[in-house]
């Protein structure tokens, strides 16, 4: 995999590559602990601390990754040959959704870190991170139209409605009793549904090219996602 002549963008980006896939394998993995098994329990607690942390390392390799496609799109990636179409998948989309992993993941741990005292989720790194998830967002939007390419119009519309989301919970006067359990569920069930959407989007690249980035293979992360959201939270409303 590694070639000891190649530059130095090309084995930065190898490297990255390699993180990506080890930490995002055992957070497909690990995901569904906590999903399906008994909430609040000691496996619950232990696993999804896990998922966390592997939803930190694999967004930001995945940052990495980015950032080398956009330093060199056609060394980075030498079997797509259409430079501006690599910078703007691969490069800028990437970087959002590498960012939206991330924004999720740390915001959703939080919550249940801080579920006694909401005063310790406006830290600063919370919300350096919605502001960067924004920018990120909005970039990716005018890169989307720079470039005429509508696909990459999906990433900013997930972005710019987590951070939405996130605010109003974060800055909202008054809060429910459950609130704080209903923001975990969807941050963490989120990053979830952000790394599935990778590995069949960019994973099937080198597989399946013609369904790598074909919308109906991302819906279905989305969809399964959504629906297990919605399911647990209206499980914890009509517990509260």
């Amino acid at each position: 995999m590694f070639d000891p002549n190649a530059p130095l963008v090309v084995t930065a980006f190898q490297l990255f590559v390699l993180l990506h896939i080890l930490a995002g394998s055992i957070g497909l993995i690990t995901f569904w602990v906590p999903v399906v098994g008994r909430k609040g329990g000691r496996q619950h607690k232990r696993w999804g601390l896990v998922f966390t942390r592997t939803m930190l390392a694999t967004g930001a390799a995945a940052l990495g990754i980015s950032a080398c496609t956009l330093i060199d799109p056609v060394a980075t990636h030498p079997h797509l040959p259409d430079a501006e179409w690599v910078r703007g998948i691969f490069g800028w989309m990437m970087q959002g959704l590498a960012l939206l992993t991330v924004n999720l993941a740390w915001y959703g741990w939080l919550c249940i870190r801080n579920k006694n005292d909401h005063r310790g989720n406006l830290e600063w790194r919370n919300l350096a991170l919605q502001v960067l998830l924004t920018i990120a967002s909005l970039n990716c939007a005018w890169q989307s139209y720079r470039a005429d390419i509508p696909l990459m119009l999906g990433m900013p519309a997930i972005g710019l409605a987590t951070v939405a989301t996130n605010l109003w919970f974060l800055f909202k006067p008054a809060r429910g009793r459950m609130d704080w359990l209903k923001e975990h569920i969807k941050a963490l069930v989120g990053a979830g549904i952000s790394v599935y959407t990778a590995f069949f989007a960019f994973g099937a690249v080198r597989t399946v090219p013609a369904l790598a980035l074909h919308p109906g293979l991302w819906a279905i992360p989305l969809v399964v996602g959504l629906s297990l959201i919605i399911f647990h939270q209206r499980t914890v409303s009509r517990a509260a």
